[in-house]
């Protein structure tokens, strides 16, 4: 009954929701490759690829979602050398990375909308032999028609913020019947099985792995990319400090950039490098930035000499962040002071950079507390705050030094859960 009101309703939602959508994907670039796709609509390439064997489903929101994905693919790929999947992500963000970096063995697609006739035409497509969902999409259609198809279903590095958990639990009696579809959940943490317990999720279905996106075990791959950071950039002047803003939100580069001119006092040679979470956004930032009287300069776009000239670095694409972090001196890890949620503090810890975030780290919340409370990472309430701690860290390396080791110890609670969750995932499928 709960399914056939979602369906009866969800052409309703659908129209309520269209026009934010739509300028939402018109601002983001990219909507219209494959939008077909969203619809349940696939080429005859893609149709006939996927027709001569079942595949692993892997679904992923967006860019964090996607580098999860990957990393699970390739653990799974180790269990199962033959291991063919397709990989749906919403974000046109996500789906840039995801054919960037993926595999040959894994077909990149848009995620289809979770409406029962489109729902039904994509499992007839992509024909699945397993779905793995990565970290907080559990669509009902989706949950049913795997259920009813025999085919297992797995949430994993399943997340579950204050704000969702409150939604869910005042709607618990719509949710639970899709959340009690669940074959296996995989959790970060031992708290988190209670949680997803009160939603409807069995809990003899509950495992606890560890964080995959905070796993150091599957970060090797990476290092020869940032280590490479030097040679790739060798126009960036080493005896220049840089104070670098990660994935910042809306006012938090103004913020950024009045630190920094206030900090060029004590240290003149320091540079300021902002990755905004939406590129989107850069005639905006651009506009700010050059109204402070800065010298701004497009990491796309910038020769060496350009680099070592400006004030400010804005990086202007997508997916390169992890390869940049490599160059910084203290990272500010964005949304987290004027937007709430925070951003993964993770990969910059793990290339050895010291990290400072803002009060709203709440998608993040059990990390962050573990950072802070073990001087693995420090939080500040404003831009004073922010001011003071940077310039600290900037004098004194050590300190910085000891952020980072701090940081490292917090990580190795997550150790193998990239591994322990593939093997879950394969013993499951193997069990069925």
């Amino acid at each position: 009954m709960t399914r056939f009101i979602y369906n009866l309703l969800w052409p309703i939602g659908l129209l309520l929701f269209l026009p934010g959508y739509f300028r939402k994907m018109v601002r983001r670039g990219g909507y219209r490759e494959k939008f077909g796709e969203r619809l349940g609509i696939y080429g005859r390439e893609l149709r006939a690829h996927l027709s001569d064997r079942r595949s692993t489903w892997l679904h992923a929101v967006s860019v964090g979602e996607v580098n999860v994905a990957l990393r699970l693919a390739n653990s799974l790929r180790a269990l199962e050398p033959d291991l063919r999947c397709v990989l749906t992500t919403t974000t046109t963000t996500g789906f840039a990375l995801a054919k960037q970096k993926a595999p040959s063995w894994v077909w990149v697609m848009y995620t289809p909308l979770d409406y029962w006739p489109i729902m039904r035409r994509a499992f007839s497509v992509i024909r699945p032999a397993r779905i793995v969902l990565v970290e907080a999409e559990v669509w009902p259609n989706l949950a049913a028609q795997a259920h009813a198809g025999g085919i297992p279903l797995t949430l994993v590095n399943a997340r579950l913020s204050p704000r969702s958990e409150a939604r869910y639990q005042r709607f618990r009696r719509f949710v639970a019947p899709t959340f009690g579809l669940l074959d296996l959940a995989c959790v970060p943490e031992r708290q988190d099985v209670d949680r997803w317990s009160a939603l409807g999720v069995p809990r003899d279905r509950i495992q606890i792995t560890g964080n995959v996106k905070y796993d150091p075990d599957v970060q090797p791959e990476r290092k020869p990319v940032v280590a490479s950071v030097s040679n790739a950039l060798p126009v960036v002047n080493p005896d220049h400090a840089v104070l670098f803003g990660g994935s910042t939100h809306s006012g938090e580069e103004e913020i950024l950039a009045g630190v920094f001119l206030r900090l060029r006092r004590q240290f003149p040679s320091l540079r300021l490098f902002i990755a905004p979470r939406h590129v989107e956004r850069l005639p905006e930032i651009l506009a700010q930035l050059n109204a402070l009287g800065l010298r701004v300069a497009l990491a796309s776009e910038a020769t060496g000499h350009g680099l070592n000239e400006a004030d400010c670095v804005l990086l202007d694409t997508t997916g390169e962040l992890q390869r940049w972090y490599g160059i910084a001196t203290v990272v500010f890890m964005g949304k987290s002071l004027t937007a709430h949620g925070g951003q993964n503090p993770v990969e910059p810890i793990l290339v050895g950079k010291p990290v400072v975030f803002g009060p709203h780290m709440e998608n993040f919340g059990t990390l962050a507390k573990a950072l802070v409370t073990k001087h693995g990472a420090i939080e500040v309430s404003g831009a004073d705050a922010l001011e003071h701690v940077v310039a600290e860290l900037l004098h004194d390396s050590e300190a910085r030094q000891r952020l980072v080791n701090n940081a490292r110890e917090v990580l190795k609670t997550h150790q193998g859960a990239t591994a322990r969750t593939a093997a879950l995932i394969h013993e499951l499928h193997s069990a069925l």
